[in-house]
């Protein structure tokens, strides 16, 4: 039996999780509100309006972009100028996981670079566990997440609303070539499968969470983070097993902050030890010799570590 007064130990003060780039993504500059970055062998220049400094390189080096995406409306939505072909999809890597970018209608490339930190902390965990963990990942869109806990070991279950994201999660599983290993891919909304989980008595070691700020699933059920997350991340509580390792939340919506994640994830987990950590994901500039680095803080998370688990709070 849990006791209530035990809880997790949250952290004083925010923290950092920087993704610098990797051999197929760099952040190359930024400012005027905008990014450019290299994905693979192409360069892509997206929106970003909270880059409001001026950006560093020449202006040559921005309009020689292969691809520069154009809003439309608030929403994430345009469209993509190209100066120069660029393939529906092309390969790209990070650690053991293989992916396919493409230039979605909604101004990101079917993942998103950032969550970097979040992976290398989940391939960590899954790596250190003693026998293979099993590993929930809610709203998984094309599953890199999930291929990184894969590669590393261990039993994942693949949650997305989207019949097209979880058929770009299997292709990208095929590429990496952990298409036969234990992976459940399932279609279907996070709410209810969860609800259904703990109503079955299922146990995960390890749960991560990147939720939208709305969404609607397959059937037309409706998503809205503020009224709905609280609930769902109460009944991943319930899903953790007595050794759980892991619990990452990530959030995207500019009214939100990493400290009433952290704050939500303290008060569901009563009962339980551990530690928290709590801030902000961001993306860090590519290095130029006597260049001061710029970061971009892209979302907010929080992530528990299990007192049972590896233990002990994470550095970013």
């Amino acid at each position: 039996m849990t006791d209530p007064l035990i809880r997790p130990a949250l952290a004083p003060a925010p923290s950092v999780a920087r993704s610098l780039g990797w051999a197929d993504y760099a952040l190359l500059d930024s400012g005027d509100g905008k990014k450019l970055e290299r994905y693979g062998k192409y360069t892509v220049v997206r929106p970003e309006p909270q880059c409001w400094w001026s950006p560093r390189l020449d202006p040559e080096a921005w309009a020689g972009a292969d691809a520069a995406f154009d809003p439309t409306d608030e929403d994430d939505s345009g469209r993509w100028r190209e100066s120069r072909p660029v393939p529906d999809t092309w390969p790209l890597a990070w650690g053991e996981a293989r992916l396919k970018a493409r230039l979605t209608p909604f101004r990101h490339l079917a993942f998103f670079p950032e969550q970097a930190a979040n992976w290398a902390f989940i391939d960590r965990r899954v790596r250190a566990r003693a026998a293979p963990p099993r590993i929930l990942n809610l709203f998984g869109y094309t599953g890199v997440a999930s291929l990184v806990a894969s590669a590393a070991g261990a039993v994942v279950t693949h949650v997305d609303a989207s019949k097209k994201s979880v058929g770009w999660a299997r292709e990208n599983a095929n590429l990496s070539g952990l298409d036969e290993r234990p992976t459940r891919w399932i279609c279907e909304d996070a709410r209810r499968y969860v609800q259904r989980e703990v109503k079955r008595g299922v146990k995960y070691d390890g749960i991560i969470l990147d939720p939208p700020k709305y969404g609607r699933g397959p059937t037309g059920e409706v998503w809205r983070l503020f009224e709905d997350l609280p609930g769902l991340l109460k009944d991943c509580a319930a899903l953790l097993s007595d050794d759980a390792d892991f619990l990452i939340l990530n959030a995207y919506a500019a009214r939100i902050s990493g400290l009433s994640l952290a704050h939500l994830m303290e008060d569901l987990l009563a009962g339980r030890g551990g530690s928290i950590d709590w801030g902000e994901l961001a993306l860090v500039e590519e290095s130029v010799a006597e260049r001061p680095t710029r970061e971009i803080g892209l979302s907010f998370f929080a992530r528990w570590t299990g007192a049972a688990g590896t233990g002990g709070p994470t550095p970013a």
